[in-house]
């Protein structure tokens, strides 16, 4: 093949995009699209970043929370697609907010007031 005076020759590519691609940003959220099958709270996803929230206010809520964060982390290990946990954050709002712990891959999630 010569493509502007430059000879190459072909090779079998096995996976992957082009990185910045169009068509890899249009695949990207192809595969990414059922990560929210299943999930009770809610999801929000951009390019690479997810984030997951809802009101938790019972211990029932919570054990809703942290199941859904379970979800997500079976997905991501099923899909090969894996969280990186030390970036993942949890972050309470309210007076009344209980605050309380969640776990992603058996490690408690770090609590912050701010995230960038």
């Amino acid at each position: 093949m010569c493509i502007n005076g430059v000879t190459s020759d072909w090779q079998f590519v096995l996976s992957g995009v082009p990185q910045g691609s169009v068509l890899g940003s249009i695949l990207f959220l192809i595969y990414i699209n059922d990560l929210d099958c299943g999930i009770i709270n809610w999801i929000l996803k951009f390019a690479d970043d997810t984030k997951i929230f809802g009101v938790v206010n019972s211990i029932e809520e919570h054990a809703g929370m942290q199941d859904d964060l379970n979800k997500l982390l079976s997905w991501s290990k099923e899909w090969q697609m894996l969280f990186n946990v030390e970036k993942c954050k949890v972050m309470h709002s309210g007076r009344r907010n209980a605050g309380y712990n969640y776990q992603l891959d058996s490690k408690s999630l770090d609590k912050v007031s701010e995230e960038k």
